[in-house]
């Protein structure tokens, strides 16, 4: 009995020390935290999040917004999209970052018709089945803006006011930081850190100042 006690309680303890914190800042060029900048953690041993990244989303388009303005989904999800707004919106999506000032084609675009007083919002769906930035629009409203980051990695977020994503769950060893603004046109520098018992920690910097979101 004391032999298996010991046993697992050895399991225990080898299951906690697999995994373990990255924490990761990012900071505008003027050193001002940035709110919404997508941070994805590759790490080089295998492993499953807690909590893996929703394999379906809604974006609302309300008020001739995107909300959320920026959504985090793995390959394969699908997306919904609901018109909120009296008018039609005409909702494209294509290649973010310097591909869309040289996109070939690909993406998709979804017609919605404005809601109507007392009855349900129009919705549509599409399935996200490549990774990379996506940007939103609206051909109709050309002030309406969002992103879709599609991830390979499971380990994606979006930074929260404080310019902070961390993750509690990484496998122990080396992993790759990387971080996405849709304002950083230019890809940044991939961070290398290493996993273990202390939480890893990384600071990454844009190189732009983001335009203030509407509200």
């Amino acid at each position: 009995m004391r032999i298996a006690t010991l046993f697992i309680a050895a399991c225990a303890v080898s299951a906690g020390a697999v995994a373990g914190t990255v924490s990761v800042t990012v900071l505008d060029k003027e050193g001002k935290p940035v709110q919404d900048a997508v941070v994805v953690v590759v790490p080089a041993n295998k492993g499953t999040p807690k909590t893996p990244l929703p394999m379906a989303a809604t974006i609302n388009q309300d008020k001739m917004r995107f909300v959320p303005p920026v959504s985090v989904v793995p390959v394969g999800a699908r997306l919904t999209f609901t018109n909120n707004d009296p008018w039609e919106h005409h909702v494209r999506g294509a290649a973010a970052g310097l591909a869309q000032f040289s996109s070939t084609g690909g993406g998709f675009e979804l017609r919605l018709d404005g809601k109507a007083d007392g009855k349900p919002a129009k919705q549509a769906e599409v399935v996200m089945d490549k990774a990379g930035p996506v940007l939103l629009g609206c051909h109709i409203h050309g002030s309406m803006r969002g992103h879709v980051y599609v991830s390979e990695s499971p380990w994606a977020q979006r930074t929260t006011p404080e310019g902070q994503a961390v993750f509690d769950d990484v496998p122990d060893g080396a992993a790759q930081v990387r971080v996405w603004h849709g304002e950083q046109l230019v890809d940044l520098p991939v961070q290398n850190v290493t996993v273990g018992a202390s939480p890893a920690r990384a600071t990454v910097q844009l190189q732009v100042v983001p335009r203030r979101r509407r509200v």
